[in-house]
This record gives structure tokens, sequence and C-alpha cells, in this order.
């Protein structure tokens, strides 16, 4: 029970943190610069003992082996006098201090303290350690001859400081070079993966780095986090039913046909916007600051990972939603996490377009891949984002123009782009112009390919580029700068005005969100009607069962 209550609240907070690193089908070209491969979030926690604690993974199983009803008469049995106290009395520091102990004790096993440390003594698998030091004292070369993309595979505690991690990395990487003879080496790295390099760069400067390669990266800003605990939280049902629509279509939730219409129906009679306006117009103000501080530290927020996917534009306001005022009691216990985040942020977030520039300039061969077509988590304001479901195009790609979901690049933008000799930089669905990111060249699109999808052709893309003898561009490669992935082939297509509609959703402005009244009427009697029939198929089930 304790360990479902756990994922469910998590849940309830940021829907999923999955930016998995696990289970993926990687190219077999031979190199002789070695590849060192970071993968993002979510390897598997133990305790001291090496008895399993948690895995991201378990956050999308909750379905499968517990009951919702009896998770949600828990909660409510502890909350709901704190909650009225609240509502009645307009007391709140009640509730949100017994919000983040309960919550607190269902996630005190995988948490780190006030300084961002470890207490407890968990970690990732002994198993994956012992295979750190393995590679540190192996040259993978071998009688291949060559060495692969999953030859050296850095595994780490993705919980911790970017910063100290650096360390980690820098002490593997000296060690790789000195028992393979090779002066550098080139890194690849997903999601939080791509903090840990960023974070190298910073501390340790060029030198060892060959080649330099993100894959989905959320470095720049992950929208889904930065603007839900900065005060930007916005649930929008559209996006909500969309982001459903993302995660059934892919086998990773099964939602019901009555499920979908009820949620159908509330979002087409405007009761989910509804709810948001009263919110925000009575209570929302006066505790979003302290229920963002409660869920936040009892879940994932003491773990400095999660930090990195702060913009700067976010990040003071989000430390002050988290942690409080100057002054504070709150930010004095946890004065020694706040220093670990204010020196990531300030010596990698807000050098990073120097970071980047610093690799071009030391002839690093460099490789972006951005990656679209899903639906942003609906937890924050920009719901209509081109996204792989965590993170923005424009921030993945290091700059990408983009349209949002609803509409694409006008005419005129694109006949203007076409003038100045770029046309060739905009997707065939007219929705990216890769013309303004950092590395026009060096970067590549995958649309229909989720966050946590490390495709076969992707991880051939950045192994090749990383390790050859030049810096490729988009021209070297069959495949256009924008491609298309088929998850029953599992195959990689060059983008055309044919395929490029790869979304499990249509996205209309004029359906989601209706100007006028006759507008309402125009959708909701048809999702009424749905959801009238799925009460009757789901009333028949049930009797004839």
């Amino acid at each position: 029970m304790k360990r479902f209550l756990y994922c469910a609240l998590t849940l309830l907070l940021l829907f999923s943190l999955a930016c998995p690193a696990l289970g993926v089908d990687l190219g077999t070209t031979g190199s002789q610069i070695p590849v060192i491969l970071l993968g993002g979030d979510g390897d598997t926690l133990y305790d001291k003992d090496g008895n399993y604690l948690f895995q991201i993974d378990d956050i999308g199983n909750l379905t499968k082996d517990t009951d919702t009803k009896e998770m949600l008469r828990s909660v409510a049995a502890v909350l709901q006098p704190f909650l009225l106290e609240g509502l009645l009395q307009n007391k709140w520091d009640n509730y949100y201090a017994q919000l983040e102990a309960e919550i607190g004790e269902l996630t005190a096993e995988v948490r780190l303290d006030e300084n961002g440390n470890v207490t407890n003594g968990s970690d990732i698998s002994k198993e994956h350690r012992q295979t750190v030091q393995t590679d540190m004292a192996t040259d993978k070369k071998g009688k291949k001859g060559y060495y692969g993309i999953q030859d050296y595979h850095f595994w780490y505690d993705w919980r911790l400081d970017p910063m100290e991690v650096a360390d980690e990395l820098y002490a593997y990487i000296e060690s790789i070079k000195a028992v393979t003879g090779q002066e550098k080496v080139a890194i690849v790295g997903r999601c939080v993966g791509c903090n840990i390099m960023l974070a190298y760069l910073a501390k340790y400067g060029f030198d060892s780095v060959y080649g330099f390669g993100l894959d989905g990266t959320s470095s720049n800003g992950g929208e889904f986090i930065s603007e839900s605990i900065s005060g930007k939280f916005k649930l929008d049902g559209p996006a909500l039913e969309r982001f459903l629509v993302d995660y059934d279509e892919l086998g990773m939730l099964n939602i019901s046909d009555f499920a979908e219409a009820t949620i159908d129906l509330l979002v087409k009679s405007g009761a989910v916007e509804t709810i948001d306006k009263v919110t925000r117009a009575t209570i929302y103000d006066k505790v979003a600051v302290g229920m963002t501080s409660a869920l936040t530290l009892s879940t994932f927020f003491t773990m400095p990972c999660y930090w990195g996917f702060v913009r700067t534009e976010d990040y003071d306001t989000a430390i002050r939603y988290v942690f409080g005022p100057e002054g504070s009691e709150k930010r004095t216990q946890y004065a020694g996490l706040i220093a670990k985040l204010d020196a990531y942020h300030t010596q990698v977030v807000e050098q990073i377009p120097a970071l980047m520039t610093g690799l071009a300039a030391h002839d690093a061969r460099i490789a972006i891949i951005s990656k679209y077509g899903f639906q942003i988590v609906p937890i924050c304001a920009s719901c209509d984002a081109v996204a792989d479901q965590y993170a923005s195009v424009k921030n993945s790609s290091f700059g990408a123009t983009t349209s949002t979901i609803y509409t694409t690049l006008s005419d005129e933008y694109i006949a203007q782009r076409e003038a100045e000799g770029k046309g060739r930089y905009i997707s065939p669905d007219k929705q990216i112009d890769a013309s303004t990111c950092m590395y026009p060249d060096y970067t590549w699109f995958t649309k229909g390919a989720r966050h946590g999808n490390w495709t076969r052709t992707e991880n051939e893309i950045m192994y090749t580029v990383t390790t050859a003898d030049r810096q490729l561009t988009i021209d070297d490669f069959d495949l256009t700068q924008f491609m298309v992935y088929d998850g029953e082939t599992k195959s990689m297509s060059p983008m055309t005005v044919e395929n490029c509609h790869t979304e499990y959703w249509v996205a209309d402005k004029k359906t989601d969100h209706p100007s006028n009244f006759f507008g309402r009427l125009r959708v909701f009697f048809p999702s009424l009607l749905r959801w009238l029939k799925a009460v009757f198929t789901a009333l028949r089930a049930k009797i004839s069962g």
C-alpha cells in the first residue's frame, strides 16, 4: 500500500518524470574513438542491503495490482481535516505541513536530505556500480577492433547534483583514456544525462571531448517542471485528453471507454475550465506557493537533478515557491541543497550558450536530436508547445523556431525564409524552422518517437557523428533533417508532406477552446452522446456479466 501511495501521489504531481535509460537497440558500426553513453533518469534504486526500492516505471503501472478507491480513502482520511480547516478558516499551514509529512513518509526511502545528499545508503544497483569499475580497467576494443556505443555505459545515481556526478564522470573518462590509450572520447547523453555532460564541460573543459551528442535534452528547460513549480501551473482540459491519448496509444496506460468519455464530457462541457477559473479566482493565489512547496519537497525536488530542467527566467520564482522568501525557515533548513542548485544554475544553465559554442571552437563533433509529435505534460502554461512530452522543440533543439500544435508557420514567414535561402530548414509539416538553431546543420528532428524511445536510427546518427573524422552534417545522411518514426515497424523514414501527421490526435483550437456560446454547444452535444453511449455499453456489460 505504501508503495502504491507513493507512486500515485507522485503521478498526481507530475504525471510522470520518466526519461527511460534502458532497453534500447544500439547501432553496431565500429569506431576507433571510445564512446561513453549516459542514460537519463530511471535506473532502479535499491536500499543499502540490495533490496528493491523504486523505479520510474512503477508510476506507469499504478492500475495493475492496486485499489484506487482504497488509496483515495486513505489520503482523504489523513488530509481532509486539515483541508477543511484551510477552506473554512483560511488557515493552510497545517494542511501544507501534513501534506508534506504524509507524502514525505512514503518517499523517505528515495528522497535526499536537506543538503541534497543520500543518507540511507540507497543507490543504483551494485551490478551497475561494478560495471563502471570494470569499464575503467578494461579496453573494450578487444578482438573486434573497434569501440561500440554500448561498450562504455556510465551508470550513476540520477538523483544527485550533476556537478558531483560530473566528478565521477571525469574519473571515468580519465580511466577510459588511460586504458585505451586514446587522448579523447565521444560522449553521448540522453535527457538527464545531458545535464551531467554539460556539468562536466563546465568543470573540466573540452580537451578530452572528441564528440558530444545530445538526444532529447531538457538542459535548456523542461517546461513541465520549470513552469509548474514557478507559478505557471495550468491544467488544460484538451491537453489532458491529448496526453492520455498518447499514453493509451503507446500502450503505457489503459483507459476504459467510459473513463475517456467522462473526461471528454467534463472538458467539452466546460467543467474543467470552470473549476480552473473558480480556483484561480478564489484560493489559488493563497495556496499555490504552499502547495508547490509541500508537494515538491515531499517528492522529487530534494533531488538536484530535476532542478536542471528549470529555465533561467523561472529559476528565482521556483526557488521562492519551493523554499519560501529570503530568510524563511525552509531557506535556512535547505541551505545546503539551495547552494548546490545555485551553483549548477549559474555555472551550467546560464553558461549553456558558451559551453555549446566552446565545443565547436575546440573542434568537437556535435550531434543534437530533438523529438516531437506528442502532448507536453499538461500541467504547465506551454500546453500548446510543439514538444516531446517533456520539453519543447525550441529548448531541446537549442533554438528552433516553432509554431504551436494548433498552427503552422505562416506562409509569409516561410516565404521570407525561402527568400533568405533557408527554406530547406523548414519541416514538411511546417511546424519547425531549424535555421534558428544554434547548430542548424548538426541538428536532427524525429517526429513520432516519444521522449524515452531512443531509436536505432537516432543512436546510429549520434554514434556516427560523434566519432567521425570530420564534422558531419544533415547532408551526409540518406535520411533528411526531419524524420518520421513508425512505431509498428520500428523504422525511420524521411519526413514528407504525406507522412508527417503522426500525432494520435487532431489539435483543433475551435473544438478545444470555442470562442462563443454556439461553438460550445457544437462540441458539447456530440460529447454528451458519446458519454451516454459509453454508459449504456458499460451497463450492458455489467448486466450480461
